[in-house]
């Protein structure tokens, strides 16, 4: 049996080697049997579960959440160092890197006036990095989670949607009706769907689904009806040669 880590260590070193003889040949049978794909829902479950504790207020619950947060990412970080994928120094040197580049009005010398103008930068910097890659974001609705709840998916698409201008935001942003109000709503919908034994989940899902297709073939059309128009301004921009 391994010995706990020396108390010597930097905690994170701690946590690193528990990780590693949890995950040996003489080390937790559960813990050997878990993989990326098993554990996927643990990450969940502890995000809301610090949500809980941020909501309470209580401290003390938030160290124990966020360490067992940690926990899911160092967990992954040693199932990818066994099968020589990364490792959690590759994690942490790409995270480092990211920061820095997404923030030149920090690192840099890029002056900002506001947040807005951060968000901006941060937006086209992203757009850059996955720009020629498998990850680059061709569609203005690309980016979104597949596994975001439903209602925040329909929000998160009614965002994107408005910033790629397939859709009109509001020009008032006070809503005609309370929060409260519109909260009390949402509840009634959940408590119509359970009574006729329907998913309010699923029944929204499909409707985002069927909102994003809608816009999708919309910024398509968009897409063909613009490049004419831009290729009429660039002939018509070139000088003519003599005769």
């Amino acid at each position: 049996m391994p010995p706990p880590p020396s108390p010597a260590l930097p905690p994170i070193q701690q946590v690193l080697a528990i990780m590693a003889a949890l995950r040996a040949p003489d080390g937790c049978p559960w813990d050997r049997e878990q993989s990326h794909q098993t554990l996927r829902w643990h990450a969940v479950e502890e995000v809301y579960e610090l949500m809980d504790a941020i909501e309470a207020g209580d401290d003390g619950e938030m160290v124990e959440e966020l360490g067992d947060l940690l926990l899911q990412v160092v967990f992954h970080a040693q199932l990818a160092q066994e099968r020589g994928a990364y490792t959690f120094d590759d994690l942490c040197r790409r995270l480092v890197e990211k920061l820095v580049r997404r923030h030149p009005h920090v690192f840099g010398d890029v002056k900002v006036k506001d947040v807005d103008q951060v968000w901006a930068n941060w937006e086209k910097i992203k757009q850059a990095e996955k720009t020629g890659s498998r990850h680059e974001r061709k569609s203005g609705l690309d980016g979104i989670p597949v596994r975001l709840p439903a209602l925040m998916k329909a929000q998160k698409l009614v965002k994107k949607a408005w910033k790629a201008g397939l859709a009109e935001a509001p020009a008032v942003r006070r809503p005609a009706r309370s929060p409260n109000r519109l909260g009390a709503e949402l509840f009634r919908l959940a408590e119509i769907c359970h009574t006729n034994g329907w998913s309010a989940e699923e029944l929204l899902l499909q409707e985002t689904r069927r909102r994003e297709r809608a816009l999708r073939q919309l910024e398509r059309k968009k897409e063909r009806t613009d490049k004419p128009k831009q290729a009429t301004s660039t002939r018509a921009g070139k000088p003519r040669r003599a005769a």
